[in-house]
């Protein structure tokens, strides 16, 4: 999938991070919760995104983010310095 579905709209931004502040969480399996989409947004450097289930590697860079559905299970990994955000989506009509 290389974008959002229609109908979401941004609620939510992380604080920026890099690769010192990524915090562990991130760094090892977790999910979204029911009906929250994400974007993984690298401002600098490389990001491996990492999803389980179906099974898949990305390298993010600067205008490349990765989609991350409900409830699926990833994870990130800074590849050298990096820095970047996440931004959550919902249905318009929650």
């Amino acid at each position: 999938m290389s974008e959002l579905p229609p109908g979401l709209v941004a609620y939510s931004r992380s604080p920026e991070f890099d690769q010192d502040t990524l915090p562990a969480g991130l760094q090892r399996d977790h999910s979204t919760k029911a009906g929250t989409w994400a974007l993984i947004h690298v401002l600098d450097g490389k990001l491996l995104y990492r999803i389980h289930e179906p099974s898949s590697e990305t390298v993010l860079e600067r205008g490349e983010p990765g989609i991350v559905r409900p409830e699926q299970v990833h994870e990130v990994q800074p590849l050298g310095p990096v820095r970047m955000f996440v931004e959550f989506f919902r249905a318009e009509d929650i």
